[in-house]
Order: C-alpha cells, then sequence, then structure tokens
C-alpha cells in the first residue's frame, strides 16, 4: 500500500510595507519635514511643515492615510499655482 498524499501548504501571505508618514515639503523642499497626523474624532487630517511652518488641513474618513493627506495637499498647491498663471 501507498503513503498518502499529504496536502500542499498554502503559499506564505505577503507582508504590506507600510506606507510613509513624513514627506518632502513643497514650500521649502527640506525632506522629512512634512508630518500627517489624522484626528478620527473629528474627521480632519493635517500635514504641517516643522522647519517652515506651513500646514494644510482636510477632512478625512476611515480610509485615509496619511499619503492621501500629503497628495491632497500637493494637488491643491499645484491647483493655486495654475489658477494664478490663467490670471496673469
Amino acid at each position: 500500500m501507498g503513503k498518502r498524499k499529504s496536502s500542499a501548504k498554502p503559499p506564505p501571505k505577503k507582508r504590506m510595507d507600510k506606507l510613509d508618514t513624513v514627506f518632502c515639503c513643497p514650500f521649502c523642499n527640506h525632506g522629512s519635514s512634512v508630518e500627517c497626523r489624522i484626528d478620527m474624532k473629528n474627521f480632519i487630517g493635517e500635514a504641517s511643515c516643522s522647519i517652515c511652518l506651513e500646514n494644510f488641513s482636510t477632512t478625512v474618513n476611515a480610509l485615509t492615510e496619511p499619503i492621501d493627506i500629503y497628495s491632497e495637499w500637493i494637488d491643491e498647491c499645484e491647483r493655486v499655482n495654475n489658477v494664478e498663471d490663467d490670471g496673469a
């Protein structure tokens, strides 16, 4: 009589890399100076630079990550710059 076939083990789950919480400031270009904080109690996300003291606040939801707040800040800066260029 033969041996029973052993069932193959499932492949190990891939671990997700942690996303950054500190970024480069769009105003002073200092690396790792912008820190993003999320206040889920008040549904507010804030990105602030520790060097030039610029800050940005936005509303957040349960799925918001620090990179989302920083990306919104960058998008808002680009939108303001484009409006100024069109008006000039």
